[in-house]
């Protein structure tokens, strides 16, 4: 209610005193009374927001409780059918094959390439990559692909492993190439905790699947910047291990996931005690829905058995064995080297979880040079986004049509490209590029190098402290289980873990905040009458101005505590296991030479067997006809011109389909062709150039091949200098302007 009456007296006598030119008294005091009005719309307007913001936790605490009450099903914002539960297979696993279905609209092509999106099992349930349109399974299904997803359940099996997990994935995606028998095989998305998972399975099983992304995924599990990561000290805090195996034998044998999603909330105090809830009580006529929808599955706590959690943690974040080969799955040692399908890795800068470094040093790790990457036939490429969180990584919106829309519709390019390490680029479309008016963005395959990476990291020796942690964490885990293990394991029965579950803080508070509560039921009723008479505040209001700073002023005390409590953990992290401390007595050569990533060093058997290797793939340039001499003249374009896009790739794809000798090429004979002569010209590219008029020995075939290549380079709708040179170069070791 405004204070009209004033206003009308202060307009009337205003009108009056104009026409004698004197002074409105009122106005002395009209001051007072604008600051009434505006303390008065404030107070209503918070006193409603209150209402609604408690009643909106009142409904989350509800949708939890009835989630659980259903069994946890994913939260996913399509229909599905089950295909596949592993839970009746041979060697159980408590997870799910499920095939998405497309909303009104869209229209899926059973020959286009299938992708299966693999969730985390990282504390939440599943779901993440599907809850609403703009996810990964939007994407996928808007641009026609069959999509499927494998899900988990709350329960693990009794006695399930990692290896029974990864046999079930294998598994499932067998079942969709059978599926799918005129589509290339299919593209396995793995996010964060999965992205690891996929990796050692398609390590472990190689062919077994097309390309495989990885979104924030940690691989590198000691990796980050100092003073930005401080995560990752949290383990050697701890005393390494230990701790794990005690939470497990509390819980009767399995480990509950709340534990993991309390240790994400503790990251950033400022964002779990008051920007999500304040974000909420200031928008609360137009956050309601989107917070409900994230909190149905923020809300979810699943478990894992204590085999599988002691062994990620021993040997994934305190061993850090995966990069160096040391773990293994289905009694197979991990390989990373033996994965054949192009690798795409997505990361972000700000992300707090997994740091690009994470996501990324395995790869200075496991092959430390571009030659090695090239060596062995591999393709790898990944993103950065500048500043998305670890959780925007897959839920955000904008993330969606941008990053993954991209990675989707270059999927069946990335088969193609030259074997190396390539950045994708993405980019605003230029104007009049493109067939598709709603394109907004192009992308951009640009050739790296290991030192890009490097060039990441701040280069400060993480084995020199992290080594040391796992010395302390295997000492610590063997005099647990030794001698405090046994006590815990009589004493834990499963009523006692199922009430330690029950009583956890989290769940508490989503139970304390339901109906379950008496004292919140008047909210129901409150609630929809203060709807019906809601009045916010106008904008410029001062009180709300003021509450706005508030707020500032509270992230901003969270913020400084938070940076200060980080650099308190790694200050004392280090002083604990540095080279000066721990790290003196527990050294560990074999570490510490893994993490510096030494000159690779061969035996002069295998260095011997790799010339003749080479040698051979030399001697054969002069060999083939009108196929490999454009699969050559493609790649020399390629790999000259620093970089290709979408549009030219898809220009060149136009051009082949159009050409008698090409057309009838399959799948498998064109890739072949491109990495058998990419890799030539990496060898040796002089040679490789002068061969080609060998391989297209009359001006007939020769012009049609440049032409191509032209084609290509126009592409985008310009060529560049570096593709003039290029296509400048072959025409003149291809004799063309003597040819014309």
């Amino acid at each position: 209610m405004r204070f009209n009456i004033v206003d009308k007296l202060v307009r009337s006598q205003g009108d009056a005193d104009a026409q004698d030119g004197s002074v409105n008294p009122l106005e002395m005091f009209y001051p007072f009374a604008a600051i009434q009005n505006a303390w008065f719309e404030y107070w209503v307007d918070a006193a409603q927001r209150s209402i609604l913001f408690w009643d909106t936790l009142r409904e989350r605490g509800n949708l939890f409780l009835a989630h659980r009450a259903a069994g946890e099903p994913p939260i996913l914002d399509f229909d599905y059918d089950l295909m596949l539960d592993a839970r009746t297979f041979k060697h159980p696993a408590n997870y799910a094959l499920l095939r998405i279905h497309p909303k009104p609209g869209m229209t899926i092509d059973p020959k286009k390439r299938p992708f299966i999106i693999v969730d985390p099992r990282a504390g939440h349930g599943p779901g993440v990559g599907g809850m609403k349109e703009d996810s990964q399974v939007g994407v996928s299904l808007r641009a026609g692909h069959p999509t499927y997803f494998v899900m988990f359940y709350p329960e693990p099996v009794l006695g399930q492993t990692l290896s029974d997990v990864a046999a079930a994935e294998a598994r499932f995606v067998e079942e969709v190439t059978q599926r799918h028998p005129d589509a290339e095989k299919p593209c396995v998305i793995g996010n964060c905790q999965a992205g690891w998972a996929v990796m050692a399975l398609s390590a472990v099983e190689p062919g077994l699947m097309g390309p495989v992304v990885i979104c924030g995924a940690p691989m590198s599990y000691w990796a980050g910047a100092d003073g930005k990561n401080p995560m990752r000290y949290l383990g050697g805090l701890a005393g390494g291990a230990w701790i794990t195996s005690l939470l497990c034998d509390m819980g009767g044998g399995k480990f509950d996931g709340a534990n993991l999603v309390a240790n994400f909330e503790r990251l950033n105090p400022a964002n779990t005690l008051w920007i999500k809830h304040y974000n909420l009580y200031d928008n609360i006529d137009t956050e309601r829905e989107r917070f409900l929808e994230f909190e149905r599955w923020w809300t979810g706590f699943f478990l894992l058995n204590k085999e599988e959690m002691t062994q990620i943690v021993n040997d994934l974040f305190i061993g850090n064995k995966l990069q160096r080969g040391e773990v293994r799955l289905n009694g197979a040692r991990i390989d990373l080297k033996d994965i054949t399908a192009p690798i795409v890795v997505f990361a972000s800068s700000g992300d707090n979880i997994t740091p690009p470094q994470q996501a990324l040093n395995w790869i200075i790790g496991v092959y430390g040079s571009d030659e090695e990457i090239k060596r062995h036939g591999q393709t790898l490429i990944y993103s950065l986004h500048p500043d998305i969180g670890h959780l925007g990584i897959f839920v955000s919106g904008k993330v969606a049509q941008k990053q993954h829309h991209e990675i989707n519709e270059t999927i069946d390019f990335i088969d193609v490209l030259p074997p190396g390490l390539y950045e994708l680029v993405v980019e605003k479309m230029p104007e009049g590029a493109g067939d598709d008016p709603d394109d907004r963005y192009l992308t951009r395959f640009e050739p790296r190098s290991i030192e890009d990476i490097r060039a990441l990291d701040d280069g400060n020796p993480e084995a020199d402290y992290f080594a040391p942690v796992k010395q302390v964490s295997e000492l610590n885990t063997q005099f647990y289980e030794a001698f405090i293990g046994p006590w815990v394991r009589a004493l834990a029965t499963e009523p006692m873990a199922e009430t330690l579950r029950e009583w956890h803080p989290l769940r508490l508070q989503y139970r304390l905040l339901s109906d379950e509560n008496p004292f919140m039921w008047p909210l129901k009723m409150l609630a929809p009458m203060v709807r019906a008479q809601r009045r916010p505040a106008a904008e410029d209001n001062p009180f709300r101005a003021n509450e706005h700073r508030l707020s500032e002023n509270v992230i901003a005390a969270l913020d400084h505590y938070r940076e200060w409590r980080d650099r308190t953990q790694e200050t004392l992290f280090k002083a604990i296991y540095g080279p000066k401390a721990l790290g003196a007595f527990l050294y560990d050569a074999e570490d510490l030479a893994v993490e510096k990533v030494a000159p690779i060093v061969r035996s002069k058997r295998e260095q011997a067997d790799l010339d003749a290797a080479i040698e051979r793939a030399k001697e054969r340039m002069d060999h083939g006809g009108f196929a490999e001499g454009w699969a050559r003249i493609v790649a020399t374009l390629m790999l000259g011109s620093g970089g290709i896009n979408e549009l030219e790739l898809e220009a060149g794809r136009k051009a082949r389909e159009q050409h008698p000798k090409l057309a009838r090429l399959s799948v498998a004979e064109r890739k072949r062709l491109l990495k058998e002569q990419s890799h030539m010209v990496q060898l040796d590219p002089d040679r490789a150039i002068g061969a080609l008029s060998s391989l297209l020995p009359t001006p007939q075939e020769r012009r049609e091949a440049w032409n191509m290549a032209k084609v290509i380079a126009v592409g985008d709708g310009a060529i560049d200098p570096k593709q003039q040179s290029v296509l400048d170069r072959l025409s003149q070791a291809l004799e063309l302007d003597r040819a014309a």
